[in-house]
């Protein structure tokens, strides 16, 4: 739970389904987001390096950051990250990448 500064109210802050992908050499859609994450975790499941873009960047053409095999990223209380719609897609050679996040009930 969280506590909400401006209106004196306690949020919940909740679990929102995986995002999981394997990862065969092409583009493949790793998910999209159903809600504004609040925390949200990127990791890179396999032993080799995956590139991730988004559809907010040119459509998903443009490379928002590559992980390489074994790494993970979090990025805790940046609540305007990534808005609820958007679509991540991942290339690697082999692997999963999963992305999991939580959001703020509204």
């Amino acid at each position: 739970m969280s506590f909400n500064i401006n209106n004196n109210s306690v949020q919940l802050q909740l679990p929102a389904p995986e995002l999981l992908a394997v990862m065969d050499g092409t583009r493949v859609t790793i998910g999209t987001l159903l809600h504004n994450p609040c925390k949200i975790i990127f990791d890179n499941l396999g032993a080799a390096t995956v590139s991730i873009t988004m559809s907010s960047l040119n459509g998903g053409l443009q490379t928002w950051k590559t992980f390489p095999g074994g790494e993970a990223l979090v990025l805790d209380n940046d609540l305007e990250c990534f808005p609820a719609g958007t679509t991540f897609y991942g290339t690697g050679a082999s692997g999963t990448f999963s992305i999991a996040y939580t959001y703020i009930q509204g």
